[in-house]
């Protein structure tokens, strides 16, 4: 019976500890850079985040616990940022023959993709969007619209607007086809900058027993306290197994004695 006890109480306590370290998946397919950048980040919020190997690139996964976390800790910052295409990608050739509207379509989300790229990696920037207008004919014999372009940029404390507008917009009017005498009109060349919201961490707390602790720490604690107690369970049955049979065995000797 003792046996059949400690034994329930061992695979008991191997469950409990099992079901502490209970991972759930966060990102997928991300290259090994972006996997860093994303577990560097949670580690500045004490969010433990693992990395595991996949055919089509790197997995990040968290405890059960912390997902919510680290995912609005991810999204105030921006990452995992957004892959984008570049010209290359847009102009694939596929063997078949596009229309002119639809090369020009493709030429000008190529051109956004290529700007929101560089823009992206100023530091400080968490999000960057860039639309564009190419110079067109409205009509036979009416003039050519002018060309323009609207910028927004989501970013951190890290970037001072006004340090990096003029700078912006410089790369942005040179980038763009008839863009270049647009540099200070501000009709035809908008940036718009918005700084971001930093997530503030509300820490939860829950009761165990009569305490009140992190409840992103309520595994750790359950298995502090249980792991000793399991411990100490099975060492008494054991010290009562062993005194049972140290009781059991001297008494034939005794017997013999007084004969």
């Amino acid at each position: 019976m003792y046996r059949r006890l400690s034994t329930t109480l061992l695979f008991s306590a191997l469950l409990m500890l099992a079901g502490c370290g209970e991972s759930v998946e966060l990102h997928r397919n991300l290259s090994e850079q972006e996997a860093n950048e994303v577990i560097a980040e949670l580690a500045d919020k004490q969010i433990r985040a693992q990395k595991v190997p996949a055919k089509d690139g790197v997995t990040v996964r968290v405890r059960t616990g912390d997902i919510s976390r680290a995912v609005r800790t991810l999204e105030a910052v921006g990452l995992p940022k957004v892959a984008r295409s570049t010209l290359g990608d847009i102009f694939r050739k596929e063997g078949v023959i596009s229309t002119p509207l639809e090369e020009r379509a493709r030429y000008i989300y190529a051109l956004s993709q290529e700007l929101e790229a560089t823009l992206s990696n100023i530091d400080g920037v968490i999000v960057a969007r860039v639309h564009v207008v190419l110079p067109e004919r409205v009509a036979p014999g009416e003039p050519v619209q002018p060309a323009s372009a609207s910028v927004f940029i989501k970013h951190d404390l890290r970037l001072d607007p006004d340090n990096i507008n003029a700078r912006v917009r410089r790369m942005v009017a040179s980038g763009i086809p008839g863009m270049a005498s647009a540099l200070e009109n501000t009709t035809k060349l908008t940036v718009i900058f918005v700084p971001a919201t930093a997530y503030t961490e509300k820490q939860k707390l829950t009761y165990l027993g009569p305490f009140l602790v992190p409840e992103q720490d309520l595994g750790f604690w359950r298995t502090s306290i249980m792991a000793p107690l399991v411990a100490l369970v099975l060492g008494g049955i054991a010290w009562l197994v062993w005194r049972r049979r140290a009781t059991r065995a001297p008494a034939p000797a005794i017997a013999h004695a007084h004969e």
